[in-house]
């Protein structure tokens, strides 16, 4: 196939016809605009002549530039070619690249279809075996990153420290607490929060670190001929080891019974001995994943005002209020944060009161 006259055909039809519109005339390709979530890129499935199917990543005008607080350099090539080359190098399962042409700023990729783990469960699929696979893949990219680290990938040059957490629980009181509500604390309670902040991200840095996916979850694990294909891995960096497991078992999309996180949990901790990686107890597990629940779910919910506010796109304000009842069940958990919890209950009394 020749991807130029493709990548071609996206740009006549994103400037005409768009999606679902022709090609160019010609060429013989057909485009359908993809649902995206909340980044800058956009996604088309070409529906080529032979009969085949791609899918073309536009990036955004500025792909190297983030959109949030970096821990460690700034990357000089575009993360998503950089750590899928590096996580496709040791087997992980990853789209292919099928062809490049940064100066249109297109990336075609091998098309995974459109069924995610929560389309699958969605239609049906048994939870537990699916996030048994889920965890299996996530330690064996762990394994990877422990026993052939690369330098030059800028995963390995980024890293949740201080700076990001720190950053994420404040997007968490400008937008959620703050411009969703419509009050500011008053400088007591902003103090309190302050100390809480620092103490959360204290203990998460202490925590051991390792490669961090970032958002690993539902609808970045595609299932594929009954296996699990990893997507959106872009921003994977250096961060507290169980960070994945969290974003996996405290998914704003899916709900989890109290039996089926301790099962997958006691799957995750068998997956990580049987790849020779480090692994907690069971009671080591579950204080370190509430810490890290906290802080990721505060976040998500600040995020998503965010993308609301922002961004235009108010489609994720109703898992707000899951990402607030599991940040409630974590800090539940730590008698020695009660005064915070009190705090967050004067602001918002329907979720911490």
């Amino acid at each position: 196939m020749d991807w130029k006259v493709v990548v071609s055909a996206l740009g006549d039809a994103m400037r005409g016809a768009g999606a679902g519109g022709d090609g160019a005339p010609g060429a013989g390709v057909r485009f359908d605009k993809l649902a995206g979530d909340a980044s800058n890129r956009s996604y088309w499935r070409a529906y080529l002549p032979d009969g085949g199917t791609a899918v073309l990543m536009k990036l955004a005008d500025e792909p190297l530039k983030s959109e949030e607080v970096v821990d460690g350099e700034r990357p000089t090539r575009l993360p998503f070619l950089d750590v899928g080359a590096y996580l496709r190098s040791g087997g992980i399962p990853v789209p292919e690249v099928l062809h490049e042409d940064l100066p249109a700023g297109v990336l075609v990729l091998e098309d995974l279809g459109d069924v995610s783990v929560e389309r699958a469960l969605a239609s049906g699929s048994p939870k537990v075996p699916l996030y048994r696979q889920a965890v299996r893949l996530a330690a064996r990219m762990h394994a990877l990153a422990a026993r052939s680290p690369d330098p030059a990938c800028i995963a390995f040059r980024r890293r949740f420290g201080e700076g990001l957490l720190r950053w994420e629980l404040e997007h968490f009181y400008e937008w959620l607490l703050v411009a969703w509500t419509g009050r500011t604390p008053a400088p007591a309670h902003r103090d309190v929060l302050s100390a809480f902040f620092a103490e959360v991200v204290r203990r998460l840095v202490a925590l051991p670190q390792g490669f961090v996916h970032r958002d690993f979850q539902s609808r970045n694990l595609m299932v594929r001929d009954g296996r699990l294909r990893l997507i959106d891995f872009q921003d994977a960096l250096q961060g507290p080891y169980l960070y994945d497991l969290v974003a996996l078992l405290r998914d704003s999309y899916v709900a989890f019974a109290p039996e089926e996180v301790a099962a997958i949990e006691a799957e995750y901790r068998a997956a990580r001995a049987d790849e020779g990686l480090w692994t907690p107890s069971a009671d080591e597990l579950s204080d370190a994943f509430q810490l890290q629940a906290m802080q990721r779910k505060l976040k998500d919910s600040g995020r998503f005002v965010y993308i609301e506010r922002v961004k235009k796109n108010p489609k994720f304000l109703p898992n707000i209020p899951r990402s607030l009842a599991y940040a409630r069940e974590a800090i539940d958990r730590f008698p020695e944060f009660r005064e915070a919890r009190e705090v967050l209950a004067e602001y918002l009394p329907e979720h911490f009161g």
